[in-house]
């Protein structure tokens, strides 16, 4: 690796989030800035959305922001109203040097399980970035690529670039779920997208689990004739992450 900088090997351990009340992060541009002190130029962020629904895809975005660029408001998906996310997309495909969004489907994730299910969409996505980057920003977990890189725990809380990857892949979900929602209209997917909402439950015990739906995660295994996973097991697997 260039610069002498060894960055986070595979595997490497992140220390526990601390809780709520005791954090006081912004999400600022410091991470970024830190690594062009040092040399780095193309430094992109990483994150997924979608881990804890119940049905389709795990999503991710990757993004190589422009420090000549700058867009304002970048923050954790989650914390921003849907209007306000979209309008943000748009500006993030205008203004990056780079982007791209990859998923993981229901299958692959029953199969390989939720939490390398994440790590494989961050990954494809990272990997479809034009120019690649030279330094990865990543939320949480460390990527199994030949770059440098540095996991950030509550990092779409705390980085531009990881904040606009949690933005673009949480735009493209939602709309792949308002698209699934014309195909399965009695299971809400357009309001809940997917994730665990009294309506969804409902419609499950009603209508039972579509094709698309997470066999190895609760309660969709209890009403599936078939589940690959033993109870419990996928939702354990990224409940302490």
């Amino acid at each position: 690796m260039a610069r002498g900088e060894t960055g986070i090997s595979r595997g490497a351990s992140v220390k526990r989030s601390p809780s709520k009340k005791d954090r006081n992060w912004k999400c600022l541009g410091t991470h970024e800035d830190e690594l062009r002190s040092r040399g780095y130029r193309l430094i992109a962020g990483a994150d997924e959305v979608g881990r804890g629904s119940l049905f389709g895809a795990v999503v991710a975005g990757a993004v190589i922001l422009s420090p000549d660029s700058p867009i304002r408001g970048l923050n954790d998906s989650k914390q921003l109203d849907a209007e306000r996310r979209e309008v943000l997309a748009e500006q993030i495909r205008d203004r990056a040097v780079a982007w791209a969004v990859a998923s993981v489907d229901n299958s692959t994730i029953d199969s390989i399980n939720i939490y390398e299910a994440s790590r494989l969409a961050m990954k494809r996505a990272v990997e479809q970035l034009n120019p690649s980057p030279d330094f990865v920003l990543v939320d949480a977990v460390a990527l199994d690529l030949p770059l440098p890189q540095q996991p950030l725990l509550q990092g779409d809380e705390r980085c531009h670039a990881i904040a606009a990857a949690s933005i673009l892949a949480k735009v493209y979900r939602d709309q792949m779920m308002r698209e699934w929602d014309r195909f399965y209209p009695e299971y809400g997917l357009a309001s809940h997208k997917g994730y665990h909402a009294p309506d969804h439950i409902t419609a499950l015990r009603e209508h039972g689990p579509t094709p698309l739906h997470r066999l190895s995660f609760e309660p969709i295994r209890k009403l599936a004739i078939y589940s690959p996973l033993e109870r419990h097991q996928q939702m354990e697997m990224f409940a302490a992450v």
